[in-house]
């Protein structure tokens, strides 16, 4: 059993048990106590996680170094000589003296009342402080950042991890206590960390689990009153109801978002990419193209980025990456015509992209459209799928084998064909490279 040491009653009362929350609040002392001092040296004094195992454990055989045993004092109000102390060794030390433009409490006979000013303004400070920084903040925000921007080339296996430990942080941090503004900012965080999540477990086909992350997301978001984050995770909902092929779910979970804010940027989103490739599955034409003409007068009153942003970015959806789903609307539509035409002004603003997966999905996009046509251009279809399984081999996701079997599916009629049986083949063999859950 762990010895229990002052030190770790007084960390735990805190909520500073994992090595993450007691790091971020050791470094805040340590350059607050470096300030105070006049050493700037202080400001670089830090615990391994190996040391604070050891100190949570009551493993210590003698005090740490000097600077150490000075940032804890900093740190907790203590003697590092108590700290490592048992904890029924020493008795609570008595109340700090009063600050100077606090007046002793007057003496007026049995009637008085009997509150201790020192331990009121104790509170007070207690209220204000917290278990974390706006450095924290800012480095977990960043995190988030640094998350979308590579989604695209790491893919979600590669950052499943990096985002969990970011959202289990969150609801560490949450737990303890915060000023206002610094909870608000937490929560967001831990909201997006928690969707992006969400998004990711679409890609395996792990349903339930995107739903749970995204329901996470909204009550979080909600509890803030971020809008933003709540469309977002609404978004996702409808994301995953597409790929799991509730084509009215996705529609309508879209459809009440938007309605909750018709002029948001995030509509855009929820419109083109919820709403639109929704309807264009079910058939209803009028509806799926009201819904794009919607999301491109937002672009322009939003004045959105031209090009392909992030698809899993919370930022309002680029230009092109609207007219990429629009793309995939009017394929289900069978608008053959549109499609191409549009295919053609998007062609340089994908192939510029980093997204292997946009180049990808827009060929298979084209290629659809190709065999759709009243002479169909069935090897140069078959073609553009060859590309768009070689770009897209590296790092599969959901959407692009989708999409790679239905153009397979829609070429049955020309299978004698060499072109299509040379595609089929290599899809037979993507198929093999991926794990069974993701191979369909």
């Amino acid at each position: 059993m762990p010895r229990n040491t002052l030190l770790r009653q007084l960390l735990e009362e805190r909520h500073l048990t994992t090595y993450p929350a007691f790091e971020a609040q050791f470094a805040r002392a340590a350059r607050n106590l470096a300030e105070e001092a006049g050493d700037p040296r202080l400001a670089s004094v830090a615990v391994s996680s190996r040391q604070f195992d050891r100190w949570m454990s009551g493993e210590l055989k003698q005090l740490p170094r000097p600077d150490t045993c000075r940032v804890l004092e900093e740190l907790l109000g203590r003697a590092a000589r108590d700290l490592f102390a048992s904890a029924s060794a020493y008795p609570p030390t008595a109340p700090e003296p009063l600050p100077a433009n606090v007046p002793p409490s007057p003496q007026v006979g049995p009637t008085a009342h009997d509150d201790d000013p020192t331990e009121i303004v104790a509170q007070a400070r207690q209220l204000a402080c917290g278990n974390v920084d706006q450095t924290t903040l800012s480095f977990l925000a960043s995190r988030i950042e640094v998350i979308t921007e590579r989604y695209e080339k790491d893919g979600p296996d590669g950052l499943w991890g990096q985002t969990k430990s970011l959202r289990s942080m969150g609801h560490t941090l949450l737990a303890g206590q915060q000023p206002p503004s610094a909870r608000r900012e937490l929560f967001r965080i831990t909201a997006r960390a928690g969707g992006l999540l969400g998004y990711m477990a679409v890609n395996p086909g792990a349903f339930p689990l995107a739903e749970a992350y995204c329901a996470e997301a909204l009550e979080l978001s909600r509890t803030i009153g971020d809008l933003d984050t709540e469309m977002w995770a609404c978004g996702t909902q409808s994301f995953a109801a597409y790929y799991a092929g509730r084509y009215d779910e996705a529609d309508a979970r879209a459809a009440a978002a938007v309605d909750r804010a018709p002029n948001h940027p995030q509509a855009i989103r929820l419109l083109v990419n919820g709403r639109a490739r929704a309807l264009g599955k079910l058939g209803d034409r009028n509806q799926a193209e009201r819904a794009i003409g919607r999301a491109l007068e937002l672009s322009d009153r939003h004045d959105v980025a031209p090009g392909l942003t992030s698809c899993i970015s919370f930022l309002p959806y680029g230009r092109a990456r609207t007219l990429a789903n629009a793309l995939t609307a009017r394929v289900a539509l069978q608008d053959t015509g549109h499609v191409l035409r549009d295919a053609e002004n998007l062609d340089d603003l994908v192939e510029k992209s980093d997204s292997a997966w946009s180049r990808s999905l827009v060929r298979l996009d084209v290629a659809t459209a190709m065999l759709q046509q009243r002479a169909p251009d069935v090897e140069h279809a078959m073609s553009l799928g060859q590309q768009a399984i070689t770009l897209a081999s590296p790092l599969p996701i959901s959407s692009v084998r989708q999409r790679s079997r239905d153009l397979y599916e829609r070429a049955a009629p020309w299978r004698s064909r060499p072109a299509v049986r040379e595609y089929g083949e290599q899809l037979r063999i993507w198929g093999r490279q991926l794990p069974p859950a993701e191979a369909g």
